[in-house]
């Protein structure tokens, strides 16, 4: 197994920390995506909150997620381009997901890594649809672009069918930074020809 690359392991490590100092520290209170009408929000918190989580399984899944689908995709794009790709799926997560809680009225907090490796996932299944992966979950082989709409098609039907604790709509943001990010990068629209780096 090649070495994780330097970005994605300082990520792992600093969520990991983060984690393990919310048992001392009410963190969620300052650093999680309270909704805007709350009186708890604050302008930090629409990328402060990708680095908290709400149990350890939610923690081990979005790490394994990152390390499965973001080192590749750092060793592949450099630390720089795939930190910006990262700050996009997160923030567009937490603007859909701040939409969606002013919609329903919700007063609860947001936090995970989750939007950001929904992007990271789409932009795997878009630069290498044909790969086959094994997920954790359903432990059958697919290709990376089943995988993606697989998984996108879930999210969209679970969040229409109402809450479960679990922010389907700041997954699916995440996949629409991720989306629009890509295409931004290659100049095709809604931003038009030229862009290409």
């Amino acid at each position: 197994m090649p070495p994780i690359p330097p970005v994605t392991k300082a990520l792992m490590l600093i969520c990991t920390a983060l984690f393990c100092l919310e048992f001392f520290t009410p963190l969620s209170l300052w650093f999680a995506l309270w909704p805007v009408g709350s009186g708890r929000f604050a302008p930090w918190q629409l990328l402060s909150y990708a680095f908290l989580h709400s149990g350890t399984m939610h923690l081990f899944f979005n790490m394994f997620g990152l390390w499965m689908f973001g080192s590749e995709l750092e060793r592949l794009w450099g630390q720089k381009r795939y930190l910006q790709f990262l700050l996009a799926g997160a923030l567009s997560a937490a603007v859909v997901q701040l939409v969606f809680n002013y919609v329903t009225n919700s007063p609860v907090p947001t936090v995970g890594a989750s939007g950001a490796l929904f992007a990271l996932l789409l932009a795997f299944g878009m630069l290498f649809p044909n790969r086959t992966i094994m997920p954790l979950f359903p432990p059958i082989p697919m290709k990376a672009k089943t995988f993606v709409m697989v998984f996108g098609g879930l999210e969209l039907l679970l969040g229409l069918a109402g809450s479960s604790g679990v922010a389907h709509f700041a997954h699916l943001g995440g996949m629409l930074g991720g989306w629009l990010i890509i295409r931004y990068w290659r100049g095709q629209s809604p931003f038009g020809a030229g862009r290409h780096r």
